[in-house]
Protein backbone atom coordinates (compact mmCIF):
# COMPACT_ATOMS: atom_id res chain seq x y z
CA UNK A 1 0.00 0.00 0.00
CA UNK A 2 1.91 3.40 -1.08
CA UNK A 3 0.69 6.10 1.43
CA UNK A 4 0.33 9.59 0.31
CA UNK A 5 1.54 12.25 3.05
CA UNK A 6 2.71 15.47 1.14
CA UNK A 7 3.05 13.28 -1.90
CA UNK A 8 4.02 9.93 0.34
CA UNK A 9 2.16 7.91 -2.39
CA UNK A 10 0.55 4.90 -0.44
CA UNK A 11 0.56 1.66 -2.50
CA UNK A 12 -2.08 -0.23 -0.35
CA UNK A 13 -0.17 -3.55 -0.55
CA UNK A 14 -2.99 -5.53 -0.62
CA UNK A 15 -4.88 -3.74 -2.76
CA UNK A 16 -5.87 -1.83 -6.00
CA UNK A 17 -9.21 -1.37 -7.74
CA UNK A 18 -9.53 -1.13 -11.74
CA UNK A 19 -11.90 -0.97 -14.30
CA UNK A 20 -12.23 -2.05 -17.84
CA UNK A 21 -13.90 0.15 -20.38
CA UNK A 22 -15.86 -2.19 -22.24
CA UNK A 23 -18.83 -0.47 -23.22
CA UNK A 24 -21.10 -3.11 -22.44
CA UNK A 25 -24.30 -1.55 -20.15
CA UNK A 26 -24.91 -4.33 -18.65
CA UNK A 27 -22.63 -3.54 -15.76
CA UNK A 28 -21.09 -5.88 -13.94
CA UNK A 29 -22.12 -9.75 -13.85
CA UNK A 30 -21.87 -13.13 -12.30
CA UNK A 31 -21.53 -15.85 -13.92
CA UNK A 32 -24.79 -16.93 -12.98
CA UNK A 33 -26.51 -13.64 -12.46
CA UNK A 34 -29.61 -12.76 -14.33
CA UNK A 35 -30.01 -9.06 -15.90
CA UNK A 36 -33.53 -8.70 -14.37
CA UNK A 37 -32.28 -9.20 -11.18
CA UNK A 38 -29.69 -7.23 -11.25
CA UNK A 39 -32.17 -4.25 -12.39
CA UNK A 40 -34.06 -4.79 -9.31
CA UNK A 41 -30.91 -4.62 -6.90
CA UNK A 42 -29.86 -0.88 -8.13
CA UNK A 43 -31.30 2.09 -6.87
CA UNK A 44 -33.03 4.40 -9.32
CA UNK A 45 -32.03 7.73 -7.54
CA UNK A 46 -30.70 8.90 -4.44
CA UNK A 47 -28.76 7.47 -1.52
CA UNK A 48 -29.27 3.64 -1.50
CA UNK A 49 -31.78 1.91 1.36
CA UNK A 50 -28.67 -0.57 1.46
CA UNK A 51 -25.63 -1.83 -0.52
CA UNK A 52 -26.68 -5.42 0.80
CA UNK A 53 -27.85 -6.51 -2.28
CA UNK A 54 -25.26 -5.57 -4.39
CA UNK A 55 -22.61 -6.38 -2.48
CA UNK A 56 -23.87 -9.95 -2.54
CA UNK A 57 -24.31 -10.61 -6.41
CA UNK A 58 -20.11 -8.94 -6.62
CA UNK A 59 -18.72 -10.11 -3.75
CA UNK A 60 -18.22 -13.60 -4.50
CA UNK A 61 -16.06 -12.39 -7.25
CA UNK A 62 -13.62 -10.28 -5.01
CA UNK A 63 -10.56 -12.15 -3.98
CA UNK A 64 -7.72 -12.36 -1.37
CA UNK A 65 -4.22 -12.55 -2.84
CA UNK A 66 -1.21 -13.61 -1.06
CA UNK A 67 2.65 -14.40 -2.19
CA UNK A 68 5.52 -15.78 -0.45
CA UNK A 69 8.59 -13.45 -2.20
CA UNK A 70 12.39 -13.59 -1.85
CA UNK A 71 14.01 -10.37 -1.27
CA UNK A 72 17.41 -9.22 -1.84
CA UNK A 73 18.94 -7.37 0.55
CA UNK A 74 22.40 -5.29 1.38
CA UNK A 75 25.20 -7.42 1.74
CA UNK A 76 26.63 -6.61 5.50
CA UNK A 77 30.02 -6.83 6.36
CA UNK A 78 31.54 -9.90 8.84
CA UNK A 79 32.18 -7.85 12.25
CA UNK A 80 35.65 -10.62 12.46
CA UNK A 81 36.72 -10.28 9.03
CA UNK A 82 40.56 -9.81 9.38
CA UNK A 83 40.99 -11.75 12.41
CA UNK A 84 41.35 -14.82 13.91
CA UNK A 85 37.33 -15.46 14.33
CA UNK A 86 36.67 -14.52 10.71
CA UNK A 87 35.08 -17.89 9.99
CA UNK A 88 33.67 -19.09 13.49
CA UNK A 89 30.27 -18.55 13.06
CA UNK A 90 30.15 -19.57 9.27
CA UNK A 91 29.38 -17.19 6.28
CA UNK A 92 27.73 -14.31 7.49
CA UNK A 93 24.95 -12.54 5.17
CA UNK A 94 26.52 -10.89 2.67
CA UNK A 95 29.78 -11.26 4.35
CA UNK A 96 32.48 -10.75 1.26
CA UNK A 97 30.32 -11.56 -1.12
CA UNK A 98 27.08 -9.94 -2.91
CA UNK A 99 24.29 -9.89 -0.61
CA UNK A 100 21.55 -12.31 0.67
CA UNK A 101 17.81 -12.90 0.26
CA UNK A 102 15.25 -13.01 3.12
CA UNK A 103 11.76 -14.76 2.69
CA UNK A 104 8.93 -12.23 2.43
CA UNK A 105 4.91 -11.93 2.43
CA UNK A 106 2.43 -9.73 0.87
CA UNK A 107 -1.37 -9.76 1.30
CA UNK A 108 -3.64 -7.97 -1.31
CA UNK A 109 -7.03 -7.94 -3.36
CA UNK A 110 -8.02 -8.56 -6.69
CA UNK A 111 -11.01 -9.71 -8.80
CA UNK A 112 -12.22 -11.94 -11.27
CA UNK A 113 -12.95 -10.81 -14.63
CA UNK A 114 -13.58 -14.05 -16.13
CA UNK A 115 -15.23 -17.72 -16.15
CA UNK A 116 -12.24 -19.34 -16.63
CA UNK A 117 -10.21 -17.40 -14.02
CA UNK A 118 -8.43 -14.36 -15.17
CA UNK A 119 -7.76 -12.13 -11.81
CA UNK A 120 -7.08 -8.57 -11.63
CA UNK A 121 -4.90 -7.03 -9.09
CA UNK A 122 -1.72 -4.49 -8.49
CA UNK A 123 1.65 -5.19 -9.58
CA UNK A 124 3.34 -3.97 -6.50
CA UNK A 125 1.16 -6.83 -4.80
CA UNK A 126 2.70 -9.49 -6.04
CA UNK A 127 6.60 -7.58 -6.66
CA UNK A 128 7.47 -5.90 -3.22
CA UNK A 129 7.42 -2.80 -5.21
CA UNK A 130 9.53 -4.39 -7.37
CA UNK A 131 12.75 -5.70 -4.81
CA UNK A 132 10.85 -9.51 -4.61
CA UNK A 133 11.38 -12.37 -6.87
CA UNK A 134 7.55 -14.65 -6.94
CA UNK A 135 8.16 -17.63 -5.19
CA UNK A 136 4.15 -18.93 -5.05
CA UNK A 137 1.15 -16.27 -5.51
CA UNK A 138 -2.21 -17.53 -3.91
CA UNK A 139 -5.45 -16.64 -4.88
CA UNK A 140 -8.70 -17.10 -1.95
CA UNK A 141 -11.81 -17.30 -2.78
CA UNK A 142 -14.78 -15.80 -0.55
CA UNK A 143 -15.53 -19.05 0.09
CA UNK A 144 -12.43 -20.18 1.79
CA UNK A 145 -10.80 -22.43 -1.44
CA UNK A 146 -7.45 -21.78 -2.11
CA UNK A 147 -5.87 -21.89 -5.31
CA UNK A 148 -2.21 -21.61 -6.89
CA UNK A 149 -1.88 -18.63 -9.16
CA UNK A 150 0.32 -17.76 -12.72
CA UNK A 151 1.06 -14.70 -13.33
CA UNK A 152 0.01 -14.09 -17.10
CA UNK A 153 1.59 -10.55 -17.30
CA UNK A 154 2.35 -7.16 -15.45
CA UNK A 155 3.10 -3.79 -16.02
CA UNK A 156 4.79 -1.65 -13.44
CA UNK A 157 4.22 1.77 -15.06
CA UNK A 158 0.46 1.31 -14.50
CA UNK A 159 0.63 -0.68 -11.00
CA UNK A 160 -1.44 -3.28 -12.73
CA UNK A 161 -0.77 -7.35 -13.05
CA UNK A 162 -2.53 -10.30 -14.06
CA UNK A 163 -3.00 -13.55 -13.05
CA UNK A 164 -4.81 -16.68 -13.62
CA UNK A 165 -6.46 -19.84 -11.74
CA UNK A 166 -7.78 -22.97 -12.61
CA UNK A 167 -11.29 -24.17 -11.19
CA UNK A 168 -12.88 -27.22 -11.38
CA UNK A 169 -15.94 -25.12 -12.53
CA UNK A 170 -16.86 -21.89 -14.06
CA UNK A 171 -16.39 -18.51 -11.15
CA UNK A 172 -18.29 -15.78 -10.43
CA UNK A 173 -16.95 -12.60 -12.26
CA UNK A 174 -17.62 -9.13 -13.02
CA UNK A 175 -17.80 -7.00 -15.58
CA UNK A 176 -15.53 -3.66 -16.36
CA UNK A 177 -17.28 -0.27 -16.53
CA UNK A 178 -16.72 2.72 -17.88
CA UNK A 179 -14.60 5.39 -15.73
CA UNK A 180 -15.54 8.37 -18.16
CA UNK A 181 -18.84 8.49 -17.00
CA UNK A 182 -18.06 8.65 -13.21
CA UNK A 183 -19.08 12.32 -11.37
CA UNK A 184 -18.11 13.29 -8.22
CA UNK A 185 -21.09 12.98 -5.87
CA UNK A 186 -21.39 9.21 -7.43
CA UNK A 187 -21.35 6.58 -4.64
CA UNK A 188 -19.30 3.92 -4.72
CA UNK A 189 -18.49 1.06 -2.61
CA UNK A 190 -14.82 -0.94 -2.22
CA UNK A 191 -14.46 -4.78 -2.07
CA UNK A 192 -11.48 -6.01 -0.54
CA UNK A 193 -8.80 -7.37 2.48
CA UNK A 194 -8.04 -4.81 4.53
CA UNK A 195 -5.03 -6.20 6.92
CA UNK A 196 -5.47 -9.12 6.00
CA UNK A 197 -9.45 -8.95 6.97
CA UNK A 198 -11.19 -10.42 3.93
CA UNK A 199 -14.22 -9.65 2.08
CA UNK A 200 -14.85 -6.49 3.85
CA UNK A 201 -17.59 -3.96 1.94
CA UNK A 202 -16.68 -0.17 2.50
CA UNK A 203 -18.96 2.58 0.95
CA UNK A 204 -18.46 6.57 -0.30
CA UNK A 205 -18.50 8.73 -3.24
CA UNK A 206 -16.34 10.14 -5.86
CA UNK A 207 -14.66 13.16 -4.98
CA UNK A 208 -12.58 13.89 -7.66
CA UNK A 209 -12.25 12.59 -11.13
CA UNK A 210 -8.77 12.56 -12.58
CA UNK A 211 -6.73 13.60 -9.43
CA UNK A 212 -3.28 14.30 -9.82
CA UNK A 213 -1.42 13.26 -6.61
CA UNK A 214 2.02 14.80 -8.11
CA UNK A 215 3.38 11.77 -7.68
CA UNK A 216 4.73 11.62 -11.33
CA UNK A 217 5.01 9.04 -13.65
CA UNK A 218 2.50 8.40 -16.59
CA UNK A 219 -0.43 7.36 -15.02
CA UNK A 220 -0.36 10.12 -12.01
CA UNK A 221 -4.31 10.40 -12.51
CA UNK A 222 -6.76 9.09 -10.18
CA UNK A 223 -10.44 8.62 -9.15
CA UNK A 224 -10.58 9.99 -5.38
CA UNK A 225 -12.75 8.40 -3.21
CA UNK A 226 -13.89 8.79 0.47
CA UNK A 227 -14.96 5.10 1.26
CA UNK A 228 -12.49 3.59 3.37
CA UNK A 229 -9.68 2.08 1.96
CA UNK A 230 -6.47 1.02 3.63
CA UNK A 231 -3.50 -1.13 3.20
CA UNK A 232 -4.79 -4.59 1.80
CA UNK A 233 -6.79 -3.18 -0.46
CA UNK A 234 -4.57 -2.55 -3.31
CA UNK A 235 -5.75 -4.28 -6.13
CA UNK A 236 -9.47 -4.98 -5.15
CA UNK A 237 -12.79 -3.00 -7.40
CA UNK A 238 -14.32 -0.02 -6.79
CA UNK A 239 -17.99 -0.65 -8.03
CA UNK A 240 -20.41 2.06 -8.91
CA UNK A 241 -23.71 1.55 -8.06
CA UNK A 242 -24.60 -0.74 -11.17
CA UNK A 243 -22.15 -2.97 -10.43
CA UNK A 244 -19.37 -1.94 -12.50
CA UNK A 245 -15.65 -1.90 -11.76
CA UNK A 246 -14.73 1.64 -12.12
CA UNK A 247 -11.54 1.78 -10.93
CA UNK A 248 -8.99 0.00 -9.14
CA UNK A 249 -7.93 0.58 -5.12
CA UNK A 250 -4.54 1.66 -4.82
CA UNK A 251 -3.21 4.65 -2.90
CA UNK A 252 -4.37 6.93 -0.15
CA UNK A 253 -3.18 10.10 1.42
CA UNK A 254 -2.47 9.46 4.96
CA UNK A 255 -0.70 11.17 7.66
CA UNK A 256 -0.95 8.20 9.75
CA UNK A 257 -1.13 4.77 7.80
CA UNK A 258 -4.93 4.89 8.13
CA UNK A 259 -7.67 5.57 6.18
CA UNK A 260 -8.50 9.79 6.60
CA UNK A 261 -11.09 9.42 3.52
CA UNK A 262 -8.79 10.57 1.14
CA UNK A 263 -8.50 7.14 -1.23
CA UNK A 264 -7.37 6.71 -5.00
CA UNK A 265 -7.99 4.02 -7.70
CA UNK A 266 -6.94 3.84 -11.15
CA UNK A 267 -9.55 4.55 -13.45
CA UNK A 268 -11.26 1.91 -15.93
CA UNK A 269 -10.43 3.70 -18.98
CA UNK A 270 -6.74 3.33 -18.07
CA UNK A 271 -6.26 -0.13 -16.59
CA UNK A 272 -8.98 -1.68 -19.19
CA UNK A 273 -6.84 -1.40 -22.51
CA UNK A 274 -3.76 -2.20 -20.28
CA UNK A 275 -5.03 -5.42 -18.90
CA UNK A 276 -6.65 -6.91 -22.09
CA UNK A 277 -2.86 -6.39 -23.59
CA UNK A 278 -1.73 -8.22 -20.12
CA UNK A 279 -4.06 -11.01 -21.00
CA UNK A 280 -3.02 -11.54 -24.58
CA UNK A 281 0.40 -11.63 -24.00
CA UNK A 282 0.74 -8.22 -25.93
CA UNK A 283 3.73 -6.02 -24.86
CA UNK A 284 2.66 -2.62 -23.94
CA UNK A 285 4.63 0.30 -25.75
CA UNK A 286 4.49 4.25 -24.45
CA UNK A 287 5.17 6.79 -25.83
CA UNK A 288 8.44 8.85 -24.50
CA UNK A 289 9.87 12.70 -25.12
CA UNK A 290 12.78 12.45 -22.74
CA UNK A 291 12.29 15.38 -20.74
CA UNK A 292 12.69 16.08 -17.00
CA UNK A 293 9.36 18.51 -16.31
CA UNK A 294 7.46 20.20 -13.83
CA UNK A 295 4.19 21.93 -12.78
CA UNK A 296 3.92 25.13 -13.32
CA UNK A 297 3.66 25.88 -9.43
CA UNK A 298 2.64 29.23 -8.48
CA UNK A 299 6.13 30.59 -7.83
CA UNK A 300 7.10 28.99 -11.10
CA UNK A 301 4.15 30.93 -12.47
CA UNK A 302 5.53 34.01 -11.04
CA UNK A 303 8.87 34.24 -12.38
CA UNK A 304 7.72 33.52 -15.82
CA UNK A 305 4.69 35.95 -16.55
CA UNK A 306 2.37 32.81 -16.66
CA UNK A 307 -1.06 31.81 -15.12
CA UNK A 308 -0.76 28.49 -12.71
CA UNK A 309 -1.49 24.86 -13.72
CA UNK A 310 -1.20 25.79 -17.43
CA UNK A 311 1.57 24.29 -19.11
CA UNK A 312 4.38 21.77 -17.90
CA UNK A 313 8.07 23.79 -17.55
CA UNK A 314 10.51 21.44 -18.57
CA UNK A 315 13.99 21.16 -16.14
CA UNK A 316 16.04 19.27 -18.64
CA UNK A 317 16.30 17.52 -21.79
CA UNK A 318 17.60 14.13 -22.72
CA UNK A 319 20.66 14.11 -25.19
CA UNK A 320 19.81 11.82 -27.97
CA UNK A 321 15.99 11.63 -27.31
CA UNK A 322 12.58 12.81 -29.43
CA UNK A 323 12.40 16.36 -27.52
CA UNK A 324 16.14 17.17 -28.00
CA UNK A 325 15.75 15.88 -31.47
CA UNK A 326 12.83 18.24 -32.06
CA UNK A 327 14.50 20.96 -30.76
CA UNK A 328 13.04 21.31 -26.64
CA UNK A 329 15.16 22.95 -24.75
CA UNK A 330 15.59 23.28 -20.91
CA UNK A 331 13.44 26.13 -20.03
CA UNK A 332 10.47 25.81 -22.52
CA UNK A 333 7.33 26.09 -21.17
CA UNK A 334 5.19 23.03 -23.04
CA UNK A 335 1.24 24.45 -23.41
CA UNK A 336 0.01 21.68 -26.20
CA UNK A 337 0.26 18.35 -27.28
CA UNK A 338 -0.62 16.88 -29.64
CA UNK A 339 -3.58 19.28 -30.14
CA UNK A 340 -4.46 18.28 -25.81
CA UNK A 341 -3.94 21.03 -23.75
CA UNK A 342 -1.11 20.67 -20.71
CA UNK A 343 -2.94 20.82 -17.54
CA UNK A 344 -2.89 19.11 -13.78
CA UNK A 345 -5.52 16.76 -15.00
CA UNK A 346 -3.71 15.96 -18.26
CA UNK A 347 -0.08 16.05 -17.64
CA UNK A 348 2.47 15.88 -20.57
CA UNK A 349 3.94 12.95 -19.20
CA UNK A 350 -0.24 11.09 -19.73
CA UNK A 351 -0.34 12.61 -23.19
CA UNK A 352 2.78 11.27 -24.40
CA UNK A 353 2.43 7.95 -23.13
CA UNK A 354 -0.59 7.51 -24.40
CA UNK A 355 0.78 8.33 -27.98
CA UNK A 356 2.24 5.21 -29.89
CA UNK A 357 5.82 4.82 -30.46
CA UNK A 358 6.92 6.52 -34.37
CA UNK A 359 4.22 8.81 -34.05
CA UNK A 360 4.92 12.46 -35.34
CA UNK A 361 3.29 15.11 -32.85
CA UNK A 362 2.55 19.10 -32.49
CA UNK A 363 3.92 20.47 -29.86
CA UNK A 364 3.38 24.02 -28.44
CA UNK A 365 5.21 25.93 -26.54
CA UNK A 366 6.24 29.20 -24.78
CA UNK A 367 10.12 30.60 -24.85
CA UNK A 368 11.33 33.80 -23.52
CA UNK A 369 7.44 34.36 -23.69
CA UNK A 370 6.99 33.68 -27.61
CA UNK A 371 4.27 31.14 -28.38
CA UNK A 372 6.52 28.50 -31.05
CA UNK A 373 5.47 24.73 -32.35
CA UNK A 374 7.77 21.49 -33.24
CA UNK A 375 6.96 18.52 -34.11
CA UNK A 376 8.49 16.09 -32.63
CA UNK A 377 8.48 11.75 -33.38
CA UNK A 378 7.41 9.83 -30.08
CA UNK A 379 9.73 7.48 -29.22
CA UNK A 380 9.78 4.16 -26.82
CA UNK A 381 9.46 4.75 -23.33
CA UNK A 382 12.02 2.74 -21.28
CA UNK A 383 10.82 0.21 -18.14
CA UNK A 384 10.48 1.85 -14.82
CA UNK A 385 13.67 0.02 -13.69
CA UNK A 386 15.40 1.89 -16.57
CA UNK A 387 14.08 5.49 -15.64
CA UNK A 388 14.98 4.33 -12.11
CA UNK A 389 18.14 3.89 -13.07
CA UNK A 390 19.08 6.82 -15.06
CA UNK A 391 17.12 9.55 -12.75
CA UNK A 392 18.94 12.40 -12.25
CA UNK A 393 18.61 15.96 -10.31
CA UNK A 394 18.25 14.35 -7.12
CA UNK A 395 20.36 15.50 -4.04
CA UNK A 396 23.45 13.13 -3.40
CA UNK A 397 23.08 14.30 0.53
CA UNK A 398 26.66 15.57 0.64
CA UNK A 399 26.58 17.60 3.89
CA UNK A 400 27.10 21.15 3.55
CA UNK A 401 30.57 21.11 2.87
CA UNK A 402 30.61 25.18 3.39
CA UNK A 403 29.09 25.24 6.82
CA UNK A 404 26.04 26.99 8.08
CA UNK A 405 24.07 29.30 5.59
CA UNK A 406 23.07 32.34 7.61
CA UNK A 407 24.91 35.66 6.06
CA UNK A 408 27.54 37.44 7.73
CA UNK A 409 26.43 41.18 8.14
CA UNK A 410 28.84 41.67 5.86
CA UNK A 411 27.35 39.90 3.24
CA UNK A 412 23.94 41.58 3.23
CA UNK A 413 23.60 43.59 0.09
CA UNK A 414 20.78 44.01 -2.37
CA UNK A 415 20.97 40.95 -3.96
CA UNK A 416 20.82 39.24 -0.42
CA UNK A 417 18.12 41.68 0.66
CA UNK A 418 15.80 40.52 -3.03
CA UNK A 419 16.14 37.43 -3.22
CA UNK A 420 18.05 35.92 -0.12
CA UNK A 421 21.25 35.11 -1.14
CA UNK A 422 24.47 36.80 -1.26
CA UNK A 423 27.00 35.90 -4.42
CA UNK A 424 30.41 35.96 -5.77
CA UNK A 425 31.62 35.48 -8.84
CA UNK A 426 32.80 31.85 -10.15
CA UNK A 427 36.78 32.63 -10.52
CA UNK A 428 38.05 29.62 -12.41
CA UNK A 429 40.34 29.29 -9.07
CA UNK A 430 36.61 28.80 -7.12
CA UNK A 431 35.29 26.38 -9.69
CA UNK A 432 38.10 24.13 -9.26
CA UNK A 433 37.70 23.94 -5.89
CA UNK A 434 34.27 23.56 -5.77
CA UNK A 435 34.82 21.19 -8.41
CA UNK A 436 32.73 22.55 -11.58
CA UNK A 437 34.58 21.83 -15.13
CA UNK A 438 37.04 24.97 -16.72
CA UNK A 439 34.75 27.30 -17.97
CA UNK A 440 31.78 27.67 -15.73
CA UNK A 441 30.62 30.33 -15.32
CA UNK A 442 28.32 32.14 -13.21
CA UNK A 443 27.81 33.21 -9.48
CA UNK A 444 28.74 30.96 -6.60
CA UNK A 445 26.60 31.30 -3.83
CA UNK A 446 28.17 32.44 -0.84
CA UNK A 447 25.54 32.73 1.89
CA UNK A 448 21.43 31.91 2.21
CA UNK A 449 19.41 33.69 4.83
CA UNK A 450 17.57 30.76 6.61
CA UNK A 451 14.45 32.59 6.34
CA UNK A 452 14.01 33.51 2.91
CA UNK A 453 12.50 31.77 0.43
CA UNK A 454 15.85 30.50 -1.60
CA UNK A 455 16.54 28.75 1.74
CA UNK A 456 13.09 27.34 1.49
CA UNK A 457 13.49 26.03 -1.96
CA UNK A 458 16.81 24.22 -1.06
CA UNK A 459 19.26 26.56 -2.21
CA UNK A 460 22.80 26.66 -0.29
CA UNK A 461 26.30 28.10 -0.01
CA UNK A 462 28.65 26.67 -2.87
CA UNK A 463 25.39 26.31 -5.40
CA UNK A 464 25.91 27.97 -8.04
CA UNK A 465 23.37 30.73 -10.53
CA UNK A 466 23.77 29.89 -14.04
CA UNK A 467 21.25 32.27 -15.42
CA UNK A 468 18.38 34.23 -14.10
CA UNK A 469 15.32 34.50 -16.06
CA UNK A 470 17.32 32.99 -18.91
CA UNK A 471 20.06 35.31 -18.47
CA UNK A 472 23.30 34.38 -18.11
CA UNK A 473 24.65 36.11 -15.09
CA UNK A 474 28.48 36.71 -14.44
CA UNK A 475 28.50 39.47 -11.50
CA UNK A 476 26.29 41.03 -8.85
CA UNK A 477 25.08 43.23 -11.07
CA UNK A 478 23.47 40.83 -13.80
CA UNK A 479 21.74 39.58 -10.67
CA UNK A 480 20.62 42.93 -10.07
CA UNK A 481 19.16 43.85 -13.33
CA UNK A 482 17.39 40.52 -13.45
CA UNK A 483 15.83 41.03 -10.36
CA UNK A 484 14.78 44.91 -10.99
CA UNK A 485 13.53 43.64 -14.59
CA UNK A 486 11.32 40.78 -12.66
CA UNK A 487 9.97 43.50 -10.24
CA UNK A 488 9.48 46.19 -13.33
CA UNK A 489 7.43 43.37 -15.27
CA UNK A 490 5.21 42.81 -12.45
CA UNK A 491 6.83 39.53 -11.34
CA UNK A 492 7.13 38.28 -7.57
CA UNK A 493 10.23 35.90 -8.42
CA UNK A 494 13.09 35.25 -10.16
CA UNK A 495 13.90 32.28 -11.95
CA UNK A 496 17.48 30.55 -10.94
CA UNK A 497 19.31 28.14 -13.43
CA UNK A 498 20.86 26.68 -10.34
CA UNK A 499 23.81 23.84 -10.64
CA UNK A 500 25.37 21.73 -7.31
CA UNK A 501 28.44 20.09 -7.53
CA UNK A 502 28.05 16.78 -9.65
CA UNK A 503 24.62 17.39 -9.96
CA UNK A 504 22.46 18.78 -13.65
CA UNK A 505 21.46 21.77 -13.52
CA UNK A 506 17.66 22.68 -12.58
CA UNK A 507 16.04 25.84 -12.53
CA UNK A 508 14.18 27.20 -9.30
CA UNK A 509 11.78 30.12 -9.07
CA UNK A 510 12.89 32.04 -6.08
CA UNK A 511 10.47 34.29 -4.55
CA UNK A 512 10.91 38.26 -4.36
CA UNK A 513 11.12 40.17 -0.96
Amino acid sequence: MRYAYGVTSALLLAGSALALVTGNPAGAQVAQNDAREMAQVVPRAGAPASFADLTAQLQPAVVNISTRQRIKVQAQGNPFAGTPFEGLFGNQQGGGGGGGTREAQSLGSGFIVSPDGYVVTNNHVITADGQGEIETITVTTPDGTDYPAKLIGRDAASDLAVLKISAPRQLPFVRFGDSRQARVGDWVIAIGNPFGLGGTVTSGIISSVYRNTGSGGAYDRYLQTDAAINRGNSGGPMFDMKGNVIGINNAIFSPTGGSVGIGFAIPAEIAGPIVEKLRSGQAIERGYLGVQIQPLSDDLAASLGLPKNRGEFIQSVVPGQSAARAGLQAGDVVVKVDGKDVTPDQTLSFIVANEAPGARIPIELLRDGKRQTVTATVGKRPSEEELAASNFGTDDGDADQFGTTKPAPSQQGLVEKAAGVAVTELTPTIARQLGFPEGTGGLVISAVDDSSDAAAKGLRRGDVILSANNRPVRSGADLEAAIKAARGGSRDAVLLRVQRRGQPAIYIPVRLR
